[in-house]
């Protein structure tokens, strides 16, 4: 597991690389101080997960996963930070961020390393527990001008729900295969990137 450590304190970055290269499996092949670091460094080695600060000097942590989910929409970036801070936690689910934890769980970092690796989305337990409170709701969205069908629109509030594909098949009588192909159509025509952004939208939208 290839990991590029991105903070602009150095102290922290050596601490987590130490932490981290105990572990046989892991290699953490570069640090960097700040946001334009983490572009830089993300196009040179591609990661299996960029572990990043949020608040660094000249680019932040948001600005910078913004600026590369946006040339590799595939990106695995888990955000690191001391601040439990509702705008920063919304933003990172918005623009599509793989997970978000507190520094001060030094526990939680390995294992949340290893399921966003996998593919998996990963937030603190103090982070979930604010998520439905923080994301605004909006007027009553118009599922079927995007083309969004009775079924379809279950499956979404199923994903919102935390259900996986094999439990929302099993929900609607429908094989796997089927939802994933559901799934790929919702993610078109509402224009996200993955199942955390449809949930996030579900939310806005409820």
């Amino acid at each position: 597991m290839k990991i590029v450590i991105v903070d602009d304190d150095c102290l922290v970055t050596g601490a987590l690389k130490t932490i981290l290269e105990v572990n046989e499996d892991v290699d953490v092949v570069a640090t960097g101080l700040d946001g334009r670091d983490a572009v830089l460094l993300y196009g040179e080695h591609k990661p299996d997960v960029l572990l990043m600060d949020i608040r660094m000097k000249n680019m932040d942590g948001l600005e910078a996963a913004t600026e590369i989910l946006h040339v590799y929409p595939e990106a695995n970036i888990l955000l690191l930070t001391t601040f439990l801070d509702d705008e920063y936690i919304v933003k990172a689910l918005r623009i599509g961020a793989k997970g978000y934890l507190l520094k001060q769980d030094y526990a939680s970092i390995l294992p949340a390393l290893r399921a966003v690796c996998s593919g998996q989305t990963v937030f603190g337990a103090e982070i979930v527990s604010k998520i439905p409170d923080l994301i605004r709701k909006e007027d009553e969205f118009d599922y079927a001008a995007r083309g969004i069908n009775e079924r379809e629109k279950k499956i979404i509030r199923l994903i919102a729900d935390g259900n996986s594909n094999k439990e929302i098949a099993a929900e609607l009588y429908l094989s796997e295969g089927t939802i994933r192909n559901y799934l790929s159509s919702i993610l078109d025509k509402l224009q996200l990137r993955d199942r955390t952004q449809v949930a996030v939208f579900y939310y806005q939208h409820k």
